[in-house]
């Protein structure tokens, strides 16, 4: 027996405690993208009016990206974000709950402006009409001075604007130029201020530190107003010079509502102005019908493999099995506590890596076959089969769990889903096949070190000079990739689905309610290429 067989039990059934943990109740552990669950869709209109005629070719991709990486900050796994025409981007969150949340989010500008407010009133140019009224107010009683201000027009480079939620009407004359702009912004994060209030606290690149220096002492004495889409939040006096780049945001914000704040500055401000000009619930892309029929699939592909290796590997079958059960519970209970989302591509994924499992084993099991037909004992062959196999699974599964790596880094949306089920799957695979099924037999073959370990055997003997045929196979491969490579460049457009390409987005209303399985039966007879169909 292994020398580290207790410890493997301990990992094994700490390992499946644990997954069971935190997959149970899956229905509420496990979230559904929004292919198989649907959810909630927003379409943006971007202002094009506020934006200059030179930047105005790609700034609908622009606040495309801003939003995807506010919505990934947001905890939106599997988000859809597309443009739509020249000026509208169209977002579709899955399982998303909190609307209003969402909504302020996706839309927010986030221009976040520091502007000096001037004391001097005499930048007013306040005629005399509001001189005199002024005077007359003051000596009645009915109103400070401070009103004749709202009665003169703001001089050319000023604005007037009030204090968000401030308890008077007090007006501040801001310079309409922003002294520092959300631009030079590096990182956004809640805090507390003395009263134990949520604020934002805020700091700035090397440049952005300079200019914040500079600005606070050149204006010590005086009022900074910190302007958020055109709304002062705060105006605190420069009491002193502010050398560290560092900034604050208060406003009688909520918790979450400093935190969402942070958020949106962290992701950028938006390059222009959007509004949301339509908001609807959608209804999974797949269908009903087409994930009922994709759970059937996966269910018939994995029974088959497991009859498959309990009839021809017999005993060792069954074990493998036991390891798959091992293996699907551990990434469900990784998933759930990682709070991943299963989408299709993910399942996919969840899928690949079951064959691999599978291929370990069979690796495992063959040189198992090798070392008894040498007339080793059952124990023996045993330890000899997992230690011979051990290189040639490490090394497949390495290496595609570099290649899953690579596509989560540079990879958006359904493929880091795909890139995260794969990479879990991979880990646990191994798991299963190599401590799993290792601990089964090592308990069975401790009680009977001549266990009979019954395999059938379709091909007997193999001897095939696979190198003496490589020039063959190397020619081979040449011609097939390279008419495959062809293929696919003649083809052109025709090789890109949706994803890439782009297409046409039609809507239908109908007055009675329609058989979607029917619906979309029939758009395939159409061979219209591939569509998504949603309710």
């Amino acid at each position: 027996m292994d020398k580290n067989y207790k410890w493997k039990v301990l990992i094994v059934i700490s390992l499946l405690a644990t997954a069971v943990w935190h997959c149970y109740p899956l229905d509420q552990k496990i979230k559904l993208g929004l292919d198989l669950r649907g959810g909630m869709q927003l379409v943006l209109q971007v202002d094009m009016a506020k934006v200059p005629e030179n930047q105005r070719e790609d700034v609908t991709e622009r606040v495309a990206s801003v939003v995807r990486n506010r919505i990934d900050e947001f905890g939106v796994v599997e988000p859809e974000i597309s443009t739509q025409g020249k000026d509208q981007v169209i977002v579709k969150l899955p399982g998303i709950t909190d609307r209003e949340r969402a909504i302020q989010i996706a839309g927010r500008t986030a221009h976040l402006e520091f502007r000096i407010v001037s004391d001097d009133l005499s930048v007013l140019g306040v005629d005399k009409k509001a001189d005199i009224l002024a005077e007359e107010k003051s000596a009645e009683g009915t109103a400070p001075a401070v009103e004749a201000i709202e009665v003169a027009t703001a001089p050319a480079g000023y604005e007037f604007k009030k204090v968000k939620d401030s308890s008077t009407d007090e007006q501040l004359l801001l310079a309409k130029d922003a002294v520092l702009t959300g631009e030079r912004l590096t990182t956004a994060a809640v805090g507390f201020d003395q009263y134990g209030k949520p604020m934002v606290e805020l700091s700035f690149d090397k440049e952005g530190a300079k200019i914040f220096d500079r600005v606070t002492f050149q204006n010590i004495g005086k009022r900074l107003a910190i302007v958020l889409d055109g709304v002062v939040h705060s105006a605190p006096v420069i009491r002193d010079r502010i050398s560290g780049g560092n900034a604050q945001i208060s406003g009688g914000f909520s918790n979450e509502e400093a935190k969402d704040l942070a958020l949106v500055l962290r992701a950028g401000a938006l390059p222009a102005p959007v509004k949301i000009i339509e908001e609807r619930t959608i209804g999974p892309s797949l269908g009903k019908d087409s994930i009922e029929k994709s759970v059937k699939a996966g269910l018939f592909g994995l029974g088959a493999v497991v009859l498959f290796m309990c009839i021809y590997y017999q005993l060792c079958g069954i074990i493998a099995s036991i390891g798959l059960l091992f293996y699907a519970i551990v990434v469900l209970g990784a998933m759930g506590m990682m709070g991943a989302t299963l989408t299709l591509p993910g399942i996919a994924g969840f899928i690949l890596s079951i064959g691999m499992a599978v291929d370990a084993n069979v690796l495992i099991f063959e040189r198992i076959r090798e070392e008894l037909a040498l007339g080793k004992t059952s124990r023996a062959a045993v330890s000899a089969g997992y230690h011979k196999a051990f290189s040639a699974i490490f090394d497949s599964n390495l290496t595609t769990l570099i290649t899953s790596v690579i596509l989560f880094i540079f990879g958006t949306g359904p493929v880091q889903g795909f890139a995260v089920t794969l990479s879990i799957g991979i880990i646990a695979s191994m798991v299963s096949a190599l401590v799993v099924t290792r601990v089964i037999f090592d308990f069975l073959t401790a009680r009977n070190a001549n266990l009979k370990l019954p395999m059938l055997n379709f091909f007997k003997k193999t001897n095939i000079q696979f190198l003496k045929g490589r020039f063959f196979a190397y020619g081979f491969s040449v011609i097939v990739l390279g008419i495959g490579i062809a293929s696919f460049v003649m083809r052109s457009s025709e090789s890109y689905g949706v994803e890439f390409t782009g297409g046409t987005f039609t809507q239908l209303k109908f007055e009675q309610a329609v058989d979607v399985t029917k619906f979309r039966d029939e758009l395939g007879k159409e061979k219209i290429g591939s569509f998504s169909l949603q309710q």
